[in-house]
């Protein structure tokens, strides 16, 4: 196996995070099944948390 260059060129081609259809972000992780940011996949109501609010 080679380090460098020749490695890189095999990471090509899998997708992970794509755009989510709740709320137009690229955070929906496809392998979770789930957004990060609205919390679409996971919950009805939107992702939200007490900290994030001033």
């Amino acid at each position: 196996m080679t380090k460098g260059t020749p490695s890189m060129g095999k990471k090509s081609g899998k997708k992970n995070m794509i755009v989510c259809r709740r709320c137009g972000e690229r955070t929906y992780n496809l392998r979770k099944k789930r957004c990060s940011k609205c919390g679409y996949g996971r919950s009805a109501k939107l992702r939200s948390y007490s900290w994030q609010k001033k």
